[in-house]
């Protein structure tokens, strides 16, 4: 990323991290990128540090991480010299249920489908703007939430975006006295009832697996990246990317269903679909729009009476100002009838279908120019592909 006079920016690096009961994953995580992060790795220092938990995760965390005692945040940032991170109450986001209260914990159906969905949100908000770097990190909290947590940031994440989880050294791992290396002698015991042991924090290591995932964000709708849809919606988007592409085009209601995904479309514009939808059902090859007469013509055997099948009388202002129009553009030197078809399927295609699609689905189902014809016209058709049915 930079400016226009080439200069690089630099991104805002935020570290997510999910925890429950554990705020130690925060100091851990924050330790292996930004004091240790391992041989060949970049020193990563987050501007600022989010964290997802519920109502008990998220006292936990002030009270162990923030406090003035025993602050393990501010403790490792003086330890190690660390430049301000902006970390606060206002940084963690505990999760809610069906009636807006704090969840004490994630138990029943209903909270896992709310915490699905509000962590989706926040992941969508977190890669919404181009100049953030998220890291996200999967140690901590249920493993509902780490898998929710993951599977947001293969919807949302971008290239720049991490995954990892945070690996301790026994007997370290888990301790509750045990927040990060420290740089100096610290002794804690181990948790035997019987036997407990003097360990040295200084002596234990950290280190960050980097968890490789799938990004699907590029090939995901407009409609789908603000953070409006559930997790739900979201994943059910992406199945219907990767799968046989269907369309259905439902002629009273003037819908085409893509996969299951509803486009509504005026009369003008459901006919220029139902027009090369019956030439593909046909066989044909396709559709040259400078053709006026017969059936795949756009005259009032064609695409203009497929105009007229969907609107209450031959009257009606907007069959007469289609007509009107292409008789207009036939009749002149010019582009011909491609002045009005061009247009019209790019705007169809651009507000329609990519902003409900997204680019990757777009391209497997919206009529697309396939060759040019010997009369060197271009000729336009549904993708061969395409599983087609009128209804």
């Amino acid at each position: 990323m930079a400016t226009q006079d080439g200069a690089p920016v630099e991104r805002r690096r935020i570290l997510l991290c999910a925890i429950g009961m554990s705020p130690q994953i925060v100091t851990e995580t924050l330790y292996a990128l930004a004091v240790n992060p391992g041989a060949g790795r970049p020193v990563w220092i987050p501007h600022e540090i989010r964290l997802v938990t519920t109502r008990r995760g998220a006292q936990h965390a002030i009270l162990n991480l923030l406090s003035g005692t025993p602050g393990w945040f501010h403790r490792l940032c003086r330890d190690y010299g660390l430049p301000h991170i902006e970390f606060n109450e206002r940084s963690i986001h505990a999760l809610s249920g069906e009636d807006g209260m704090e969840l004490e914990d994630i138990r029943t159906i209903a909270d896992n489908e709310r915490a699905a969905d509000q962590i989706c949100w926040l992941v969508s908000g977190l890669t919404r703007q181009p100049d953030t770097e998220l890291h996200v990190s999967l140690a901590g909290g249920r493993k509902t939430m780490g898998y929710y947590l993951g599977y947001a940031l293969s919807l949302f994440g971008r290239e720049q975006d991490r995954l990892s989880h945070v690996l301790v050294s026994e007997p370290y791992e888990g301790h509750p006295d045990f927040y990060y290396p420290t740089p100096g002698q610290s002794i804690i015991h181990t948790r035997d009832p019987k036997v407990p042991v003097a360990i040295d924090c200084q002596n234990a290591w950290v280190q960050l697996a980097e968890i490789p995932f799938i990004r699907f964000n590029d090939g995901l709708p407009d409609a789908f990246r603000d953070g409006k849809a559930g997790f739900m919606q979201t994943v059910q988007m992406v199945n219907r990317m990767r799968t046989e592409v269907h369309m259905e085009l439902h002629v009273k209601d003037q819908v085409i269903l893509i996969n299951g995904q509803p486009i509504a479309l005026n009369p003008r514009d459901f006919a220029l679909y139902w027009w090369f939808a019956r030439a593909h059902l046909a066989g044909l090859e396709g559709i040259d729009w400078y053709e006026k007469e017969g059936e795949w013509g756009w005259g009032e055997e064609g695409y203009l009476k497929l105009i007229l099948m969907q609107v209450s009388g031959r009257a009606n202002r907007c069959y007469d100002e289609t007509e009107a129009t292409l008789n207009k553009w036939f009749n002149d030197n010019g582009d011909g009838p491609s002045h009005y078809f061009s247009p019209l399927l790019s705007r169809i295609n651009k507000r329609k279908f990519l902003n409900l699609l997204g680019a990757k689905l777009t391209q497997r189902c919206v009529i697309q120019k396939v060759r040019i014809n010997e009369n060197k016209s271009p000729v336009y058709a549904l993708p061969a592909d395409l599983k087609v049915s009128v209804k």
